[in-house]
């Protein structure tokens, strides 16, 4: 069972610059008591292909520059761990394509790939096609001659170079397979279903959360639980879908959590959030910034279904990070880079916010205070910027968000005010009884109150959007202690 404490989400090479027992060093030394666990992002080979590791070459080996199953063994021994099952996809230069390219329908691992022949083996219309559910512009097939001199249509859901999976398929059930394995056998408890919501495909659907989908989560979910892990599914969609996917898996992303607080934020109307955090699913796991874009449909109308956030509020709130980070967002987000996806844009939270210390914080202090258990990406954790020098030199959207670090900046983080002020916030959730027992949450225009009971001990986050004044109030049996977020900071 995960434990009730904030987790880290990080790559092992990009925050220490180094591999996993330096990451392992870093959590046991200037970060000793922070986090209960962490979500160790790709550490397969490679983890510098196309997608940052989520493109593996080889899904069930570790990139032997950061290190070996032993390393990811021994940090699982110490804390939760979390890694990546990349459910939909694999690399077109996986040994298995390869040969798939050389030989054609006569490989061994012919059955592994979904071509659009397997779906529509009566051939596709184009309303058929234009009806398929996808993250990024474009048909979701690429055509590619192998060996034989034949052509054949592979589904390729997010880039040319994912090869999506046949999850129906013997070969895919036992590729899966042999990767749950590797991971229950190295002390990793917890398994993020990546991209699950695109698995299951049929013809005259949108190919995109069918019923068939949460059928094939829940045989998922079932197999990892039987090996002894826990499931995450990571599926973007609209907020009612999250409310139905909770039921079938052990937990799910809150995804509407950091776009609603943003809009807060910017237009210190908390009704959306309100609303939400009185029905959002219970069994969560709360993140404001990942190693992907900041999700904005999670929030919004999707078809004929109306959102949290209408289409004119979700506008605002695109344009609104556009702005507070210089237009730098602009730049890395949709068209204006080589992107998979569409409906994400690609800033650092703290730059959405336009780097106000407080407001970050404040962001922090909802998500901590919101039902499930937080995580905090690396790069929020120290409150980086943009990274702009990266961004360039790859010209991938999401590296704006995904820097290399290395001891030095970290010293120099761990010393901001904002930094200091986040520890701070983090242990108040690790440690506070409260936090085991019955969430409330009320409002009224530009507030919002987040309060957490257990027996007589409370504690409640009081936030006024439209005066910028927060307080968190712990209560006893006979007392009751007011800290103003402010000095988070002017003590830091």
């Amino acid at each position: 069972m995960m434990k009730n404490n904030v987790q880290l989400i990080t790559y092992a090479d990009r925050i220490t610059g180094e591999g996993i027992n330096e990451l392992t060093k870093l959590i046991n030394g200037p970060l000793k008591n922070v986090f209960g666990g962490v979500h160790l992002l790709p550490f397969y080979n490679p983890i510098d292909g196309s997608d940052a590791g989520f493109d593996p070459i080889d899904h069930s080996a570790v990139d032997e520059r950061i290190g070996t199953w032993q390393d990811i063994n021994a940090l699982g021994k110490e804390y939760d761990l979390m890694a990546d099952l990349i459910v939909n996809h694999v690399s077109a230069q996986s040994f298995q394509f390869s040969d798939v390219l050389k030989l054609g329908e006569e490989s061994t691992y012919w059955d592994l790939f979904l071509t659009k022949d397997d779906v529509f083996p009566m051939g596709m219309s184009d309303a058929e096609q234009e009806a398929i559910y996808r993250p990024r512009p474009g048909s979701c097939f690429t055509p590619i001659t192998c060996g034989n001199g034949k052509t054949y249509d592979f589904w390729t859901t997010f880039t040319d170079n994912q090869i999506d999976i046949n999850v129906k398929s013997d070969a895919g059930v036992e590729y899966l397979n042999n990767v749950l394995t590797k991971f229950a056998e190295n002390n990793v408890n917890i398994i993020r279903l990546d991209a699950a919501g695109y698995a299951i495909k049929e013809a005259g659907t949108n190919c995109f959360m069918l019923d068939k989908t949460f059928d094939y989560l829940d045989k998922l979910s079932a197999q990892a639980n039987d090996l002894g892990m826990e499931t995450i599914a990571e599926i973007h969609s609209h907020y009612q879908t999250q409310v139905e996917v909770a039921k079938r898996v052990n937990m799910v992303y809150d995804f509407a959590l950091p776009p609603l607080i943003l809009h807060s934020l910017f237009t210190n109307d908390s009704d959306a959030l309100v609303k939400w955090l009185n029905i959002s699913p219970r069994n969560c796991l709360t993140v404001l910034d990942t190693h992907d874009g900041i999700g904005i449909i999670d929030a919004g109308p999707m078809g004929d279904k109306a959102g949290l956030l209408d289409a004119n509020q979700i506008d605002n709130l695109v344009e609104t990070i556009h702005t507070n980070s210089d237009n730098q967002s602009r730049q890395a987000t949709g068209a204006a880079a080589s992107n998979v996806d569409l409906y994400q844009v690609n800033c650092t939270y703290y730059n959405a916010l336009g780097a106000s210390d407080f407001d970050y914080l404040v962001a922090r202090a909802i998500q901590f205070f919101a039902p499930g258990v937080p995580q905090v990406y690396y790069g929020g954790l120290f409150a980086s910027e943009n990274d702009m020098a990266l961004l360039a030199s790859s010209n991938v959207g999401r590296d704006i968000n995904r820097p290399y670090l290395n001891a030095e900046v970290i010293t120099q983080s761990l010393e901001k005010p904002v930094v200091k002020g986040l520890l701070k916030l983090i242990t108040i959730r690790n440690t506070h009884p409260a936090f085991a027992g019955e969430f409330s949450v009320h409002g009224a225009v530009g507030t919002c109150n987040l309060k957490w009971q257990l027996d007589d001990e409370a504690i409640e986050l009081s936030v006024n959007f439209t005066q910028r004044h927060v307080e968190i109030i712990e209560y006893t049996l006979n007392d009751k202690t007011v800290t103003q977020l402010s000095d988070f900071l002017k003590n830091g």
